[in-house]
């Protein structure tokens, strides 16, 4: 079993929440609340605008691991009007940077 995959069932049952930083390409993994995992990113230097929500599911397919989905992605100042992240060079360089961090 992979250590993603115990911690999400120690936590969520089938998905672990993350918070990435597109600009430093640091992935935070393991809170129950996106929020914290922003709060701590943001104390150690990173900047709002690069920190973007999601939950990532260790057990399913590569298409299918990672949910653009965190109420910290709400940004109307940043054109992102939803949970999601709506522009797709960002969620591209979120999965790269996902694929380069997460062994699984």
């Amino acid at each position: 079993m992979s250590e993603l995959t115990q911690t999400a069932g120690e936590m969520f049952g089938n998905f672990v929440k993350a918070v990435v930083d597109v600009d430093r390409e640091l992935i935070a993994i393991d809170a129950e609340l996106h929020s914290d995992l922003e709060a701590m990113l943001l104390a150690q230097g990173a900047k709002q605008k690069d920190l973007w929500g999601i939950n990532l599911y260790p057990a399913m397919p590569e298409e299918e691991l990672i949910e653009f989905d965190s109420m910290i992605n709400v940004r109307p100042s940043q054109g992102n009007g939803s949970r999601g992240v709506e522009q797709e060079g960002t969620r591209r360089k979120i999965t790269a940077i996902v694929a380069k961090r997460i062994v699984r």
